[in-house]
Order: C-alpha cells, then sequence, then structure tokens
C-alpha cells in the first residue's frame, strides 16, 4: 500500500485518541462561585446529622461533589476569614485582627488577580473588609476600601450582617429590597451570570450571606419545623433553611443557565458556630465562634464541579479558606506572582481527582493573641501569645479535643511547637508590613471604627435612622455592645 494511503488512515486511528486526551483535559477558565455563609456552624447541616434542621440543597451538593469533614474557616470571626480568601494569607497579615478591621490596600487579592486574567468580577452580600463595626450599612461610592477597591467590577453589599428586606448598596447607590437577604443575593447573583452568559468573559462571583447571623428574624413557614425551640433557635434556624433554599435556587439557576457543568462552586462558612442556640450549632466539637478550638474554627465545606470533580465522595483532608486563592491559581495556571509572599494557603487542586495522605503544608491560625497550628491529625493551641502555655490534640482519635496531649506526647509537641514559634515570627514580620515593597505599612489605612460615628456616613444618618436594623447603633446606649 503507497504512503499516501496509509495516510488516511494514521489520522483516522489517530483521531479517537486526541478526543479521548481532549476530553480527559480538564475545561479551561471554569465559571467560579464562592458562597460564604455567616456563623454557621460546622453540625448545622443533615448532612452532618444535626438532629432538627434539614438542608436538602447542601446535602444534595455535598452528595454530587467533594465534601469536606475537616474543613476551616481562616480564623474564628468573620472579617479575619473573609482577609484568608481575598489573600491566602493569614489575617493578621494582612491587617484584619479582629472583625470590623480593614483590609489593608497593599495585599494582592483574589479578585484582582482573576479580573486581570480576564475574568468579569462581582461581590453580593456582606462585605465586612473595610474597617467599620455595627450593623451592615450601605457601603458608600467615597469608601476607599469598597468591593470595587480590591478588584470587583460589580457590587450590592453591605458593611457587615444584615437581614430581612435589607438596604444595600449597589456600587455606592442605596437600594431597598423586600424578602428574605439570602434569596435576594441569589438573585442578583444570577442577574450578574445571566448578564455575562454569552458574553467574552468567564465570571468570579463572591455571595457572602449575612445568614444566619444574629439578629435573627427568619419568615414564619421557615421556622415552622422548630416551633419546640425558643424563639432565639427558632429563628436561626429559620435563617438556615432560607439559606438553604437559596442554595437550591443557585444550583438550578446554573442549570437552566447552561453554566452548571463548568462552574467551581465553593460552599464554607466564615467562622463556627454560635453558643446561645439549641441544638448545638457545632455538633460534638470543642468550643464556639471567637474560640479556636474545633467549634470555633470548623465549618461546612463543598466544592462542587461536575466537568472535573466526576466522582463525589467525603475526604478527611484538612483544608481551610486560607487555600482557596492558591486553589484558583493553580486551576487557571496563574504565575505565583499574584500572591504576596508568604503564603500561608495550598492548592487543593489534586484533591479534585483523588485523595491526597496527608497535607503538606500546617493550617496556621492567629487571632486575638491567640494561635493554633493544625498538622494534619495533630493540632497544637496557644491560648494566649503572651505565656508559654501550649494544648496539643490528636484530631483522630480526639476530636472534641478532651485530651491535653502536650505532656505526654514530647516528641510530636517539640516538633509542632518549633514550628508554631516560627510561624508567629513570621506573621510578626508581615504585621509590621515586612511583606510589601515600601517595608511598612501605608499610613493612610484606616482604623477599625464605627459607621454610626463616622464622619463620612453623618450625612446618612436620617435615611438610617428610620430603619429598624439600625436602631441598635444609633442610639446612646449602642456603644456599649459591639456586633461582629
Amino acid at each position: 500500500m503507497h504512503l499516501h494511503c496509509l495516510l488516511p488512515l494514521a489520522l483516522a486511528l489517530l483521531l479517537p485518541l486526541s478526543a479521548a486526551a481532549a476530553a480527559a483535559e480538564p475545561p479551561s477558565r471554569p465559571h467560579i462561585i464562592l458562597v460564604m455563609a455567616d456563623d454557621m456552624g460546622w453540625g448545622e447541616t443533615s448532612y452532618n446529622g444535626h438532629p432538627i434542621l434539614k438542608t436538602p440543597h447542601l446535602d444534595a451538593m455535598a452528595a454530587a461533589g467533594l465534601r469536606f469533614d475537616r474543613f476551616y474557616a481562616g480564623a474564628p470571626n468573620c472579617s479575619p476569614t473573609r482577609a484568608t480568601v481575598m489573600t491566602g494569607r493569614n489575617n493578621d497579615r494582612a491587617g484584619v485582627e479582629n472583625h470590623g478591621y480593614a483590609l489593608r490596600r497593599q495585599e494582592k487579592t483574589l479578585p484582582r488577580a482573576l479580573r486581570d486574567a480576564g475574568y468579569a468580577t462581582a461581590h453580593f452580600g456582606k462585605w465586612h473588609l473595610n474597617g467599620f463595626r455595627g450593623p451592615g450599612a450601605p457601603i458608600l461610592a467615597t469608601d476607599d476600601h469598597n468591593p470595587g477597591e480590591f478588584g470587583f467590577d460589580e457590587w450590592l453589599s453591605a458593611t457587615n450582617f444584615f437581614d430581612r428586606n435589607p438596604l444595600l448598596s449597589r456600587r455606592g447607590k442605596f437600594e431597598e429590597f423586600k424578602g428574605d437577604s439570602s434569596e435576594i443575593i441569589v438573585a442578583e447573583a444570577l442577574k450578574f451570570l445571566t448578564q455575562h452568559r454569552a458574553g467574552p468573559k468567564p465570571t468570579f462571583t463572591v455571595i457572602w450571606y449575612g445568614s444566619p447571623h444574629a439578629p435573627f428574624d427568619a419568615d414564619e413557614p421557615d421556622r415552622a419545623a422548630f416551633a419546640s425551640l425558643a424563639k432565639l433557635s427558632q429563628h436561626h434556624y429559620g435563617e438556615l433553611v432560607a439559606l438553604d433554599r437559596s442554595v437550591g435556587t443557585l444550583r438550578r439557576g446554573l442549570r437552566d443557565l447552561g453554566l452548571a457543568d463548568n462552574t467551581l462552586l465553593w460552599f464554607c462558612s466564615d467562622n463556627g458556630g454560635l453558643p446561645e442556640i439549641s441544638p448545638s450549632t457545632v455538633g460534638n466539637l470543642r468550643g464556639f465562634k471567637n474560640t479556636v478550638y474545633e467549634g470555633g474554627l470548623r465549618v461546612p465545606g463543598i466544592i462542587e464541579w461536575p466537568a472535573v470533580i466526576k466522582q463525589p465522595r467525603i475526604t478527611q483532608y484538612p483544608a481551610g479558606t486560607i487555600d482557596i486563592f492558591p486553589t484558583l491559581a493553580d486551576v487557571l495556571g496563574l504565575p505565583s506572582t499574584v500572591m504576596l509572599t508568604p503564603v500561608d494557603g495550598s492548592s487543593l487542586r489534586p484533591l479534585f481527582t483523588s485523595e491526597l495522605p496527608t497535607r503538606v503544608k500546617p493550617l496556621a491560625f492567629h487571632h486575638q493573641r491567640r494561635a493554633a497550628w493544625i498538622d494534619n491529625r495533630y493540632k497544637l493551641i496557644q491560648p494566649n501569645l503572651a505565656e508559654e502555655k501550649f494544648e496539643l490534640y490528636d484530631l483522630v482519635s480526639d476530636p472534641a479535643e478532651s485530651r491535653d496531649l502536650a505532656a505526654t506526647q514530647p516528641e510530636i509537641f517539640a516538633r509542632l511547637h518549633t514550628a508554631l514559634v516560627a510561624w508567629n515570627v513570621s506573621v510578626a514580620a508581615s504585621v509590621a508590613g515586612q511583606d510589601y515593597p515600601e517595608r511598612k505599612v501605608s499610613p493612610t489605612e484606616p482604623l477599625s471604627r464605627d459607621w454610626a460615628t463616622a464622619p463620612e456616613y453623618q450625612s446618612h444618618l436620617p435615611q438610617l435612622a428610620t430603619r429598624p436594623e439600625y436602631q441598635s447603633a444609633l442610639s446612646p446606649k449602642a456603644g456599649k455592645k459591639k456586633k461582629q
């Protein structure tokens, strides 16, 4: 047979192989959606065994994707965790010591990196990275720490938590809404996705709920299943019913738009559960929000990406919000320079297709003069950075952190102690601004403050004073108790 006759045959044999190879390649430039609940504890899903609360839509997402049984917020309260999402770095490095602290503009952020990579970017809901305390007020157009300053093309946002019938800010313009806040911001996010569905840019969408943060205000049908509980718990769990329903709306909307298959959808919470709610918000874990025990840090975590995560499973691999930026940068093949060093997170991309035996880079936490270090099964806690006192726990055999092993496991203790002390020194250097080209923190960064007394909000107070959600912030006694 002549050579020219063999060529078509050879090509015919190669084409199926080429098609198979192409099919094995992960899709490029997926749509990306980050969804974060506010104050939702690890125990507050039915897939994690809550005795009353039903979360069918989160259960369905978990059953279809990668469910983490050891997923960690970056810190035990809200603003610090959001800083870890934005930077891939510990919150203290970025200047976000506690709730109501501003993210430094010198940081390199995830939305900037994705916008520069060709993504259309949008933020919906709670921001809490502009340095204001108090209930969520609409963000001002003149705010130099608004979401747009950090890389979001579009934003419909509030400074902090928000509830039913919210007043939000669309790039500085105040807008009133009616209904449940979770459903409102999901509906707005779906409008954004619809607008960009046929466009040349993939989308990066951040949906940060105001629920189930206090003050709780659930619709009557949503709290009907909790009639036997105290009123506070009824409304708290009712808000989670609405939140779960909005997750269902989001997933269904992605299917209706034809975007579900190549959308990386990531759900988590910003910190552990609340102590005043019953039944327990944290399952059998120790501690609650504002502690570095498991109940304060471990939260629900799910990633769904049908085009890549084809075999749903539950993983015990320790991961957290600190890993979001490194993971997405790895998925998109972005250069390491999009992140400021030191980077504390690591990419979870290999975990999408196969299980990993151990985590190479430990998970580290630094918050309000406390620190914790999770190295796979072991966790070292320093309750007060000013004191040489430490606690050691085996999270595999003792997830409730009931047996301190610091005295009985000296070799493990010494290894983790050395690593944590060195990391604490590194964080202190970052806090001082040593990671920035200027080698110092910009003097223009604002201090944490109440919007109710800030000069820039004074002209808006007559309008805000007419709304019930701001009465506590504007009353004479408002300064006595700061809501997170």
